[in-house]
């Protein structure tokens, strides 16, 4: 799927539909690997998919502590946690091992976004969703792929 915004608010919207379809009960924690050049939308995204999830606290990119994990307010779908990881910075598996991604990615209760995703694509379960940011030529506009792996 192939879509255009032209704000941060539509971009956090896109993420928002992407709430509302959640399906209950999925026997996988639902993985979204999030990719683009800096400033593209990926932390914008986040922010929405959080807060239509309910998530209070004010997202910010966690870059330097690689990841965050937020517990949601109220079950959706069946999941109870958030995880928000930036590889940014990772470039091996033993790197997520440290972080304990790999259980983190077997709980079917979790749901995982993850910025610069390319860095850690042999981690990233097969069933997980690749979203790609492109930039465009106004100063807001993206162009947002969503495909499954």
């Amino acid at each position: 799927m192939r879509l255009k915004t032209e704000s941060d608010k539509e971009t956090r919207g896109v993420a928002a539909l992407m709430v509302r379809e959640l399906k209950r009960g999925a026997p996988h924690p639902m993985v979204i690997g999030l990719s683009g050049e800096l400033g593209s939308g990926k932390t914008t995204f986040t922010q929405g998919f959080a807060a239509a999830l309910g998530v209070k606290r004010r997202l910010l990119s966690p870059t330097f502590l690689i990841m965050r994990s937020y517990r949601l307010p109220r079950a959706v779908a069946g999941y109870n946690k958030m995880f928000h990881l930036d590889a940014y910075r990772l470039h091996h598996r033993s790197e997520t091992e440290v972080l304990g991604l790999a259980d983190i990615l077997r709980d079917p209760k979790n749901i995982v976004l993850i910025e610069w995703a390319e860095n850690i694509k042999g981690t990233l379960p097969k069933n997980s969703i690749a979203i790609h940011f492109e930039h465009r030529k106004k100063e807001n506009e993206r162009i947002i792929r969503i495909m499954r792996h």
